[in-house]
């Protein structure tokens, strides 16, 4: 299982972006998490087949309609846990 965390730029909160990601990554079976940061930016950890991986980057880059994505930096990843689902967590202090 491959996993990639994503900072998301842009106007992304406040747009349903987080519930928005939520069901894409349930689409394609992938596990991990979505959250806001205090910066405005979108925090967002998916792990999966590579196949889906790559879909779920494609969506991130346009998100749902009322984003404006100006940025995505993915990051490879080897997280301590992976949630059993993909689920969406509060907004974070960093």
């Amino acid at each position: 299982m491959l996993c990639k965390r994503y900072l998301i730029s842009g106007q992304v909160q406040g747009v349903f972006y987080r519930s928005s990601a939520q069901h894409q990554a349930n689409l394609h079976g992938l596990r991990g998490w979505v959250r806001n940061l205090r910066d405005g930016r979108v925090e967002l950890l998916a792990c999966g087949d590579e196949t889906d991986l790559i879909e779920m980057e494609k969506w991130l880059q346009i998100g749902p309609e009322d984003a404006k994505v100006s940025n995505i930096e993915p990051i490879e990843e080897t997280p301590e846990t992976i949630p059993d689902t993909f689920e969406v967590r509060p907004t974070s202090s960093l």
